[in-house]
Parts: C-alpha cells; sequence; structure tokens
C-alpha cells in the first residue's frame, strides 16, 4: 500500500507541474485538464479508500504549494475525492472507455460543488459559476482524457497497485 501511495503522489506531482507549465501553454480557453485529479481517480479506484485518502492528502498539499491555492484546500477536496472513489473498488467494472469517462466525470462534479461548498464557509476561495463555460471544458477535457490516461497508467501496475 504504502508503494502504491508514494507513486501516486510522485505521478500526481509529475502531472501538476506538467499541467502548470507545458499544457498550460497549449490551454483551450485557458482550460486545462486535471490530469493530476484523474490519476487520484485511477489508484482510489484499483487500490481503495485508505490509499485514496492518503494520496490525495498529500498530492493536494503538494498542488496547494504549486497553485498558491488556501493551504488545505486541495488536500480536502481530493481526501474527500480518493475516499469516495476508493468505496467503489472491487465493486464495477473498469473497462476502457466508459468506466474511466464516468469515474472522471463523477470526480470533476464533486471537486466543483466542493469548491462552492468551501466558497460558501470561505469568500476567499474563488468559484466559477455553473453557467461558466471554462467550467464545462474543463469537465469534458476531464472524460476525454481520463480512457487515455487510465491505459497508460495500466503500464505502471507493479507501481500503483499495491498487494492485496
Amino acid at each position: 500500500m504504502i508503494r502504491s501511495i508514494i507513486w501516486t503522489v510522485v505521478f500526481s506531482i509529475v502531472a501538476a507541474i506538467l499541467q502548470s507549465t507545458v499544457i498550460a501553454k497549449i490551454a483551450f480557453f485557458n482550460v486545462i485538464p486535471d490530469i493530476a485529479l484523474c490519476i487520484l481517480v485511477f489508484s482510489a479506484y484499483v487500490n481503495g479508500t485508505m490509499t485514496g485518502q492518503v494520496s490525495g492528502f498529500l498530492s493536494g498539499l503538494f498542488i496547494d504549494f504549486l497553485s498558491m491555492a488556501p493551504l488545505g484546500m486541495s488536500s480536502l477536496i481530493r481526501t474527500l475525492i480518493g475516499a469516495l472513489v476508493g468505496l467503489f473498488k472491487d465493486s464495477l467494472f473498469l473497462g476502457y472507455v466508459i468506466m474511466p469517462i464516468i469515474l472522471c466525470t463523477i470526480a470533476t462534479l464533486l471537486k466543483i460543488l466542493m469548491m462552492f461548498l468551501l466558497h460558501l464557509v470561505i469568500k476567499e476561495i474563488p468559484v466559477t459559476s455553473l453557467s461558466d463555460l471554462r467550467l464545462w471544458i474543463e469537465l469534458g477535457l476531464n472524460a476525454l482524457c481520463a480512457p487515455l490516461l487510465f491505459l497508460l497508467l495500466r503500464n505502471f501496475k507493479p507501481m500503483l497497485i499495491g498487494r492485496g
């Protein structure tokens, strides 16, 4: 389990760095897919709740530092998403196209919902309106990237999938 957490966090950090540098240069309407979130979803789904929450917390903490977001915001959101997706371990068949799209779409919607709820408590947290096109573009990009990313991550099974 520890090995899968470490590798998930490493992959998420690399993805977050790529998102903020290389992928940001080719952004569509200044929106980039949240690849780090999709990596967390993959790991939480194949490893379960504990790996999902710990990986989500650690990768979220790094993303907070990288994005200069309020410390703990991404950690909280990704911890909850990792825990919720981990509940689906061994309960659904992870197909090559449909399930990655569904899981990453749900995770993106949960991220948006949690940011809105945090905004109600802490007004300084930025929130986007449901009518904002960028929100729906990010949702679509995450859904499109999910099957390709899940296929790529399957090549790293020995590192990302814990025993038992």
